[in-house]
């Protein structure tokens, strides 16, 4: 590991000046991501701003009946918060399915988000990644990709994103608020992250020195009634080979609202647009629920050996739907 330096944050203002006075230092949450790449090479520090023990632990009401989960909120206390229960399942499901009790303990919900991909070939630093060295080339295309994306990929990168609370916050529109020298500015987290095309580099679309400061989930009644699933290919906290996050309204057996997001499949959570535009209105029943997944799944370029991927999705689409569905019903 190169040797670095550490300085810890007192207030934001405090951390966003250690950063900008070192164009080779990064901010340090809980650690569970950026120290292991520090480990392997992939990330080379200078020095790191430990913002852990800054002022933004607090998950809190905002005025219209949403949330608002500061930065440094462990996913332990995200996944315990009662109105996070109550208010959003999916997501408390989505943070207990991510991990260890030891690394949700750890675990900071702004690094959460900034995690990078578990790709076998960028974690290898003798590999060609174009994530981590652009222009070297993409390994896993023709290598070993079972578990990669299948939607919204490229020839320049086909990893997926880990996070599977990343997942259940893009069903609930969540918005990421951060702080630079300038000022605060938000990004929804649709937006959040940048499609790949020819610079996988570029993850997110925040401004240079940026620091999240919090994630804000406007209220979202059909939240309540949410599920997030994840499939594995052990029981025991490995990352997902797909998941979704899902939420339905019912009325009269009719679809009132629902939302979905896909993880697993791509660069980033993969808000499922066109699977509830064409679910919005409709039965609620087995069909309605695959045609739904297909339409979603019709864009789908997989490779020789994650194909498997598109029947996945889609089944796991029409049974967690159809529980939702019998939940609303009784």
């Amino acid at each position: 590991m190169k040797e670095f330096g550490y300085q810890r944050a007192a207030d934001v203002s405090g951390a966003l000046a250690l950063l900008d006075a070192d164009p080779d230092a990064r901010f340090l949450g809980g650690g569970t991501n950026l120290v292991d790449l520090m480990k392997t090479g992939v990330e080379r520090p200078g020095r790191l701003v430990d913002v852990r023990e800054l002022p933004l632990d607090r998950i809190e009401s905002t005025e219209d009946g949403g949330l608002r989960i500061g930065a440094t909120v462990t996913n332990s206390d995200l996944a315990a918060h009662p109105d996070v229960r109550r208010d959003y399942p999916a997501l408390t499901q989505a943070v207990l399915a991510g991990a260890s009790g030891q690394l949700r303990n750890m675990a900071t919900v702004g690094g959460n988000l900034l995690q990078r991909t578990r790709c076998g070939y960028f974690a290898d630093v003798t590999k060609p990644c174009n994530k981590r060295v652009p222009g070297s080339g993409c390994s896993a295309i023709e290598g070993e990709h079972h578990n990669h994306a299948i939607l919204g990929a490229s020839d320049h990168c086909v990893a997926t994103h880990p996070s599977d609370m990343g997942v259940a916050l893009t069903a609930f529109d969540a918005v990421v608020d951060y702080e630079t020298a300038d000022g605060p500015g938000q990004l929804p987290l649709t937006e959040f992250y940048l499609p790949v095309g020819d610079t996988p580099h570029r993850e997110t679309a925040l401004p240079p020195g940026a620091l999240i400061t919090g994630v804000t989930l406007p209220p979202a009644p059909v939240a309540a009634n949410s599920r997030y699933r994840k499939v594995r290919e052990r029981a025991s906290y490995a990352f997902a080979i797909g998941s979704i996050a899902a939420a339905l309204d019912v009325e009269d057996g009719v679809v009132r609202e629902v939302r979905l997001a896909f993880g697993a499949v791509a660069s980033r959570p993969w808000r499922a647009h066109a699977a509830e535009q064409a679910l919005t209105g409709g039965p609620v029943d087995a069909a309605a629920f695959a045609a739904a997944a297909d339409a979603e799944l019709a864009a789908a370029r997989p490779l020789p050996h994650n194909g498997y991927k598109v029947t996945l999705m889609r089944n796991l689409g029409v049974a967690v739907l159809s529980e939702l569905a019998e939940e609303a019903g009784r």
